[in-house]
């Protein structure tokens, strides 16, 4: 299944410029889902992270793949309601190999483990060039 951005905003409550999924390339429910993000040079954040060197700040590298395991949770979830929001619940082992910059283009990967009523884990990686740049397990919340 691939959704576009406009697909995307209707799932999420998300909006410019803290949108950070620009489309999913793939998802299967309850098995994995693949995003993208285009790491552009007029983000706002670049103009202060930093301005020699820009450099995509790593909350924000976490922010969208909790944004990806949101997409991943809401195409897992029979009949979803419509107000529905996933809520960002835990990160662990958390890792940053590499900086991302701007022109790079950054995949977001996030693959279920379990969910438990309203909990659900994902193991996720954030990859440039087939390169990982940031990992962490994730666990988001879904509120009806």
């Amino acid at each position: 299944m691939i959704l576009d951005n406009l697909a995307i905003q209707a799932l999420l409550p998300h909006r410019y410029p803290f949108l950070l999924v620009d489309k999913v390339l793939e998802c299967e429910p309850k098995q994995h889902l693949l995003g993208l993000k285009n790491v552009t040079f007029n983000e706002p954040f670049f103009q202060g992270h930093f301005p020699q060197q820009p450099i995509m700040p790593g909350v924000l590298i976490l922010e969208a793949l909790a944004q990806a395991t949101a997409l991943l949770t809401s195409n897992s979830i029979d009949n979803v309601a419509e107000n529905t929001i996933y809520y960002l619940a835990g990160i662990d082992k958390a890792r940053f190999r590499k900086p991302v910059v701007p022109g790079d283009q950054l995949y977001l990967e996030a693959k279920y483990i379990k969910h438990r009523r309203h909990l659900w884990s994902f193991a996720c990686q954030a990859t440039v060039e087939s390169k990982v740049v940031a990992s962490a397990e994730i666990m988001c919340a879904v509120s009806e």
